[in-house]
């Protein structure tokens, strides 16, 4: 079978966007993941094709190893495959991206990426470096690559800078899809903090200040990545071989935090996209957070206790399903702070994103380091419950016993802390600290003996929380309640009884 290239592209049984005669919009992107390529270069390809748009990207790899050169061995072409359920459709596309230009390795080829750092028409950076690519790194600035992102982008742009000058027109917007808060305000303060440590004249660091945007973003799309049990048909059916091809799900958000007139630049959002430009992106946020990841946490430690192991297979349990849906549109979605049908209709998504089978997401990975991720995506949800009704909301506190009752556990031979899910164990991932905090509490309790100094000293444990949750009306007396039925009962059981 013929592979995906230039020459083989005419006879793809797959989408493929149509050349336009719009001026080039330079785009680079440091990062080559399946992310990027299925979210924002699947975005660019789109627009390209509804002819609002003739974005042209070059792909920098963020590490010495990478694809460039598979990329370009397929001419910067690839394969989206969409599939999955959306507004109650099924929904399966297949899309040949075309919008990359060329792809490179910035520590073999750095003369191939001054080259397009110092091209006028390159306008845009779009980079996915993961959660710990945007921080500061001391390094020096020399002929070589730097390796820290933020280095990085200040090495690239010192270049530019004395190339073309510092004026407005020469300054780059930057489109972070790093998954940390202010993910653009960081990458700013650290790409100043290089430029002052390496002692860069004060008109370049005037002109990162005033003519170059670093917005904050906030991006959402499941990409599981390269259906690799399905190649062989999937193949067949394109009638082409693509070892980069990429399967996500049909949702898509992107929320950037900048001015209109950088929305009219990139106009994304005029082409069906689910792309928002805002002043605010907290809403936004926090609806995700709250929403998103706090069903998730909220029910996965849960399911997966009562012997499930995906979210799939969460969906399909009737009682936990009954669960998940109960705290989600009962006790979470009235109170993101957001107008009640749009809050409602992004729950309704999650839903549907939860239910699609054709991603396997596994319930187990969710719950790593998951007493900092309750604290964060449910707690405020919880205490906006207690502070409106008295009282903490009954699922949600039930969340909490399931997570202690998941941290229950004891270390192995090899220094590991494992629990017990019927006669298997699993590991339990956090950090030392809040292992030692809830292996201890655990030490002091017997079988058949009830929780409840268990959970007050858990849930008085400020070092965990960030609080004393002690103080939140009737929320230990919930969660004791809670965790000797599991005990005794086992969390199915115990769940339907509480609902």
């Amino acid at each position: 079978m013929p592979g995906l290239n230039r020459k083989t592209l005419s006879s793809a049984r797959a989408d493929v966007a149509a050349s336009n005669s719009l001026p080039e919009v330079r785009i680079l992107q440091i990062g080559d993941g399946n992310f990027l390529r299925a979210f924002a270069d699947w975005m660019v390809d789109v627009a390209n094709g509804a002819g609002l748009l003739n974005g042209r990207i070059t792909i920098a790899q963020p590490l010495n190893q990478g694809i460039a050169g598979k990329l370009n061995d397929q001419d910067g072409l690839y394969t989206v495959l969409l599939r999955g359920v959306q507004d109650g459709k099924e929904v399966k596309t297949k899309r040949v991206i075309t919008a990359v230009r060329d792809s490179l390795n910035p520590y073999t080829d750095r003369d191939a990426l001054l080259a397009c750092v110092s091209d006028p028409a390159l306008r845009f950076v779009v980079s996915n470096t993961t959660e710990a690519g945007i921080a500061y790194v001391k390094e020096a600035l020399t002929s070589e690559c730097p390796q820290s992102f933020p280095a990085k982008v200040a090495a690239l742009l010192w270049a530019r800078f004395q190339v073309l000058g510092g004026t407005a027109k020469t300054g780059l917007v930057f489109l972070p899809c790093e998954l940390i808060e202010a993910n653009g305000t960081k990458l700013r303060k650290f790409v100043l903090q290089h430029a002052k440590d390496w002692k860069l004249p004060k008109a370049f660091v005037q002109w990162v200040e005033k003519h170059n945007h670093f917005l904050n973003t906030l991006v959402d799309r499941i990409v599981p990545g390269y259906p690799a049990n399905e190649a062989k048909d999937l193949f067949a059916d394109l009638g082409y071989e693509d070892t980069l091809l990429v399967a996500a799900e049909p949702f898509h958000l992107w929320v950037i935090e900048g001015p209109q007139h950088l929305a009219d630049e990139l106009p994304l959002h005029k082409a069906g996209l689910d792309v928002v430009w805002t002043d605010d992106l907290q809403p936004y946020r926090t609806r995700k957070v709250r929403i998103l990841n706090g069903a998730h946490t909220a029910s996965a430690l849960a399911a997966y206790s009562a012997g499930l192991d995906t979210v799939q297979s969460m969906i399909d349990d009737s009682v936990v399903s009954k669960y998940l849906n109960t705290l989600m549109f009962d006790e979470i979605v009235p109170f993101v702070p957001l107008p009640d049908a749009e809050r409602k209709q992004y729950a309704a998504t999650i839903m549907e994103r939860f239910a699609n089978r054709y991603i396997r997401h596994e319930l187990i990975s969710i719950t790593l380091n998951s007493v900092s991720k309750w604290q964060v995506r449910v707690l405020p949800t919880l205490k906006d419950y207690a502070a409106k009704h008295g009282t903490a909301p009954k699922l949600l506190s039930f969340s909490l016993a399931a997570l202690l009752n998941f941290y229950h556990g004891t270390s192995d031979a090899n220094g590991e802390y494992t629990g017990k899910r019927d006669a298997n164990s699993y590991p339990i991932k956090d950090s030392a600290d809040v292992i030692k905090a809830l292996a201890d509490a655990w030490s002091g309790w017997s079988e058949g003996q009830d929780a409840t100094a268990l959970v007050q000293k858990v849930l008085a444990n400020t070092a965990l929380w960030g609080e004393d949750l002690t103080a939140v009306p009737g929320l230990a007396a919930q969660v004791a309640k809670a965790l000797n039925r599991i005990k005794d009962e086992g969390v199915k059981a115990a769940i339907n009884e509480l609902l």
